[in-house]
């Protein structure tokens, strides 16, 4: 048994002072306050208190959007590529995340997905949990089945009008893994795709999208209950025909991410978004390239080659990813918008997995695993523990 100690727990639900977390096999079996349960005499004690007195105990960050870091692209990375990815967004607070696609030849898709896969299955296995790496939980499907008017960056060669039958070819190449995609519903077919995504239990987000109301609340009746990177990529806002956006801003039945590092959205619309949505529905995502953690040049994602300067990723004048890490956009969504880091962490733990429905992820309580950062009050990473393992 490991025991940890702290000065403060955000599970992220409610803060708990002074709490003691008793952990068995790499999952938390109670939580209780010093005065309620002793440390047995067997049990591993860590307190934090000793060498970080204010430190403050939160789940494991979960990033469901992302494409890459340290110079790996996850629609090419090798299985030996992979750890070094992993140990980096480690670092950076994450303990789970969902490898994301990119509008391809459909052949260069089906053998990403066969490699996600084959990621995911090796790391469910007890031997293959490492205390420095976060895990691959399931694959975000992103492409192929956007819209052209709103692809980004996504190659139009690529992108394809959605059919049950071809979700279901992408389904058996990742194994099952599909745990998310993004959808544009006015496509031909897109409704039919959504409900067969849906009734597999893939969080159906809506995205790369020229809906407009009517046809994004279609969707929702039809299974999808997220949307993608909320502002970008989307029919703007109009005050008149809200579209999109309006359905993903108002409707407090779905979920939506952004891409909270400035550039992507301005602060004063993401305090807009978290307002709309607020701490329960709101998820923070990286959508990170190969070149997050990386200096000033061109990466790849997917296709795409891209330049990156001064913190900004684009290809051809738009832009293209990001190189946020989940750290900085828990730091940044409290600068952005006023909110507490309490609310800021829940929007990158148990928010994305309530969304994505993962179980036992995004919150300390008993019979989740024990994957949890160490923050200062800034939101700074002092210490990421994955399975229990310190």
């Amino acid at each position: 048994m490991i025991v940890l100690s702290a000065h403060r727990l955000f599970t992220p639900r409610e803060e708990i002072r002074n709490p003691r977390i008793f952990i068995e096999d790499g999952i938390v079996s109670s939580i209780s306050s010093p005065s309620e349960r002793e440390v047995p005499l067997h049990a591993t004690h860590i307190d934090f208190t000793a060498t970080h007195p204010e430190a403050i105990l939160a789940p494991g960050f979960i990033d469901i959007h992302m494409h890459g870091g340290a110079g790996i692209d996850l629609m090419r990375a090798a299985p030996n590529d992979l750890p070094r990815l992993h140990r980096f967004i480690a670092t950076h607070g994450v303990t789970g995340y969902f490898p994301t696609t990119v509008a391809a030849p459909l052949d260069e898709i089906r053998a990403a997905l066969d490699r996600l896969a084959n990621a995911i299955e090796a790391g469910q296995l007890p031997a293959n949990i490492r205390p420095q790496e976060a895990r691959p939980l399931g694959i975000h499907l992103e492409g192929p089945f956007l819209s052209h008017k709103r692809r980004g960056v996504h190659p139009p060669e690529n992108l394809l009008e959605p059919t049950p039958q071809l979700f279901d070819q992408l389904w058996q190449a990742a194994r099952g893994h599909i745990r998310m995609m993004t959808i544009a519903p006015e496509l031909p077919g897109a409704m039919e795709t959504i409900a067969l995504a849906a009734e597999r239990k893939v969080c159906v987000s809506l995205g790369h999208s020229d809906a407009d109301l009517q046809t994004s609340r279609a969707a929702i009746h039809a299974g999808a209950r997220h949307a993608t990177h909320t502002f970008n990529a989307m029919r703007p806002l109009d005050h008149r025909a809200p579209g999109i956006i309006g359905e993903d801003l108002s409707n407090d039945a779905i979920t939506a991410d952004l891409i909270a590092d400035g550039i992507h959205v301005a602060p004063e619309v993401v305090k807009l978004f978290f307002r709309a949505k607020g701490p329960e529905r709101a998820v923070l995502i990286t959508d990170a390239i190969s070149a997050t953690g990386m200096p000033d040049g061109t990466y790849q994602l997917g296709p795409i080659q891209v330049e990156v300067k001064d913190g900004k990723c684009t290809h051809d004048g738009s832009l293209a990813g990001s190189v946020l890490t989940m750290d900085r956009a828990v730091r940044n969504l409290m600068q952005f918008s006023g909110a507490s880091l309490q609310d800021s962490i829940r929007a990158a733990t148990l928010n994305p997995a309530r969304a994505t429905k993962l179980p036992h992820n995004g919150e300390i309580a008993a019979g989740a695993g024990a994957n949890f950062v160490l923050l200062n009050s800034s939101g700074e990473v002092l210490m990421t523990i994955i399975g229990g393992q310190i």
